[in-house]
C-alpha cells in the first residue's frame, strides 16, 4: 500500500512489501557483518546499539521463559529486530513498511503459533493437554474441563490472527495519519507525527515479541 512513488522498485515482478522485506533483511545482514568484523571489548557506535538491543531482548526472554530463555532467544531477537526495521522503513519517504501488509505480519505470526505448540508437545508430551483443561482433574468436573478445553482451543487458534492484525492495523493507521497530516500541514505537523511514528514502531515491535515470549513461556512451563 503506497501513495507515493517507491524509491526501490519491485524486483522480478514481486509486490512492494516483498521487495522491502528483502531490503530489511539485507540491512540487518549488513549491520551484523559490520558489527562482527569490528568487534571491540568496549562497544562503540553501532556495536553499542546492537548489543543494547540484544541484551534487552535476552533479558525479556530469560525473565519470562526462565531456563529456556536462551534457547528461544534467537527466535525472539530475530523477530524483534526484523519487525522494528520493517516498521522504520515506512517512516522514510519513498519507502514502504512491509509490516503494513497483512501477508508479512501473518508470515511472522504463523511460525510463532506452530513453534509454541511444537515445543509444548515436545517438552510435555501428552501432558501438554493439561494446559487446555484448567486446574480441575476429577470426573465430576469433566463438563467444565471440556468447556475449558474448547475455550482455550479457540483462544490459541485466535493468537496468530490477533498477532498479525494488531501489527498490520497499527502500521496502516500510522501510514494514513502521516499521509493526511502531511497534506494538511506539510511544514509543521509531519515532524511531530514522525516522532510519534518512531514511538509506535518501537512499541509495536516490542508488543509482538512480548506476546511471543509469553506464548512460548506458557507452552513450556508446567501446568498448574
Amino acid at each position: 500500500m503506497h501513495e507515493a512513488p517507491l524509491l526501490v522498485p519491485s524486483i522480478i515482478g514481486e509486490p512492494a512489501f516483498v521487495t522491502y522485506s528483502w531490503v530489511a533483511m539485507a540491512f540487518l545482514l549488513g549491520v551484523s557483518i559490520f558489527v562482527r568484523s569490528s568487534l571491540k571489548l568496549i562497544p562503540q557506535g553501532v556495536q553499542n546499539i546492537v548489543e543494547a538491543m540484544a541484551e534487552m531482548l535476552l533479558n525479556l526472554a530469560e525473565s519470562n521463559i526462565g531456563h529456556m530463555g536462551r534457547f528461544f532467544f534467537p527466535l525472539i531477537a530475530t523477530l524483534g529486530m526484523y519487525i522494528m526495521v520493517c516498521n522504520f522503513l515506512g517512516l522514510i519517504p519513498g519507502f514502504e513498511a512491509p509490516t503494513s501488509n497483512i501477508n508479512t505480519t501473518a508470515a511472522l505470526a504463523i511460525p510463532v503459533f506452530f513453534a509454541t505448540h511444537y515445543y509444548g508437545i515436545k517438552i510435555h508430551k501428552f501432558s501438554y493437554i493439561k494446559h487446555f483443561v484448567g486446574p480441575m482433574r476429577s470426573i465430576v468436573a469433566l463438563p467444565l474441563m471440556l468447556l475449558m478445553f474448547f475455550i482455550e482451543l479457540i483462544g490459541h487458534i485466535a493468537r496468530p490472527l490477533t498477532l498479525s492484525v494488531r501489527l498490520f492495523g497499527n502500521m496502516i493507521a500510522k501510514h494514513k495519519i502521516l499521509l493526511i497530516l502531511g497534506l494538511l500541514a506539510p511544514a509543521v505537523v509531519p515532524t511531530a507525527v514522525l516522532g510519534l511514528g518512531v514511538l509506535v514502531s518501537v512499541i509495536q515491535a516490542f508488543v509482538f515479541v512480548l506476546l511471543t515470549t509469553l506464548y512460548l513461556a506458557g507452552a513450556v512451563e508446567e501446568s498448574h
